[in-house]
């Protein structure tokens, strides 16, 4: 069967676009193609992640269990630690509690969750 749609873009609310883009495109290692005040966008090898600014943004928190974090990105690593250092040194925050030894989860610079895993947890 043939799908009728295919995910192009997620995009994520937060306070400021174009730094949300830059702590990103730092991440992934993809390419910023907009960026202005109010939208920025990425492009990866097979979507894109773009970024709004929302006038009072609330990021949601972490641990949140009214459950209205809503979703958050998974990203496979080599090794924790050092990407962890990484993500922290972009501007990222560590959390507590954190949920065992192979994932870490961060918040992004707007405050949005995201996990690190270990790569081979994906097979």
């Amino acid at each position: 069967m043939t799908a009728p749609a295919r995910l192009a873009m997620l995009t994520l609310d937060c306070a400021d676009a174009p730094a949300s883009a830059t702590f990103w495109s730092a991440m992934l290692g993809w390419d910023v193609v907009h960026s202005e005040a109010a939208y920025a966008m990425l492009q990866g090898p097979t979507h894109a992640l773009g970024f709004g600014t929302v006038e009072d943004y609330e990021p949601p928190a972490w641990p949140n269990e009214r459950g209205s974090k809503q979703f958050h990105l998974d990203l496979a690593v080599a090794d924790l630690d050092a990407a962890q250092a990484t993500a922290v040194g972009l501007g990222a925050t560590a959390v507590d509690p954190q949920p065992g030894e192979t994932w870490r989860v961060l918040l992004d610079p707007a405050g949005h969750p995201f996990c690190l895993t270990k790569a081979e947890n994906w097979g």
